[in-house]
């Protein structure tokens, strides 16, 4: 078991700005998009093509959670918004950390899919340094769980949340999903100092080739039940 947190740690910590450069960053996009593939690839899981046409905003999320009476949370994503023009922005770099004291046992990875179903949500992106989205993405306990979706404060239906889930875990400390800005992961992958604001909606970048290939892959799939 210790071995197994040990791993799940490791992972987490993987997001963090040590060795950070470019390339790396590049390649942890490529690997959430695959993950998206292969979530869309899942009848039981896929997020419905209408959901994507309509969405106004996108985050690929990778949570990893492990603990032995302390709890850890960690992991690291991307997001991207849609423009006036519907042409989706450059990507952001985001992370989940969270800590939790409370009975924990067990070990789990979870790839989320969070849609920001309209303007006001996408814009939570930039307006507070944490974006909460909910309670816990989760269904049934084990190795997999369907789709769900989450309501936050009182917009209807204004974020949508799907998963992946790999693992077991149980305990007595459950708390929301959250994720912030990372800046570092920004500033390396963008080469300066960069805001949320400046990515996503002030076309002050170009997409990079993740980007661009996330964003055909999201119309793609938005098309399939059209």
């Amino acid at each position: 078991m210790k071995k197994t947190i040990t791993t799940l740690l490791f992972l987490a910590l993987s997001w963090s700005a040590l060795g950070l450069d470019k390339t790396e960053l590049e390649h942890k996009a490529q690997k959430l998009l695959a993950k998206f593939e292969s979530l869309q690839e899942k009848p039981d899981k896929r997020v419905p093509a209408e959901l994507l046409r309509k969405a106004r905003g996108i985050i690929l999320l990778n949570r990893t959670k492990a603990g032995l009476v302390f709890a850890y949370q960690g992991g690291g994503g991307v997001a991207m918004v849609r423009g006036k023009n519907d042409q989706w922005s450059p990507l952001a770099f985001m992370k989940a950390n969270e800590g939790s004291l409370g009975f924990q046992i067990g070990g789990q990875q979870t790839f989320l899919v969070v849609l920001l179903m309209n303007e006001q949500s996408a814009k939570t992106l930039v307006a507070d340094a944490t974006f909460e989205f909910g309670g816990e993405a989760r269904g049934t306990a084990g190795d997999n769980s369907s789709g769900v979706e989450e309501k936050v404060e009182d917009v209807q239906r204004s974020v949508l949340v799907y998963e992946d889930l790999q693992g077991l875990f149980g305990g007595a400390a459950i708390k929301g999903g959250a994720t912030s800005p990372d800046q570092e992961a920004n500033r390396v992958y963008y080469g300066v100092s960069v805001t949320m604001q400046e990515i996503l909606f002030d076309k002050k970048f170009v997409p990079t080739q993740a980007a661009s290939a996330l964003a055909r892959k999201i119309e793609q799939y938005a098309k399939a039940g059209g």
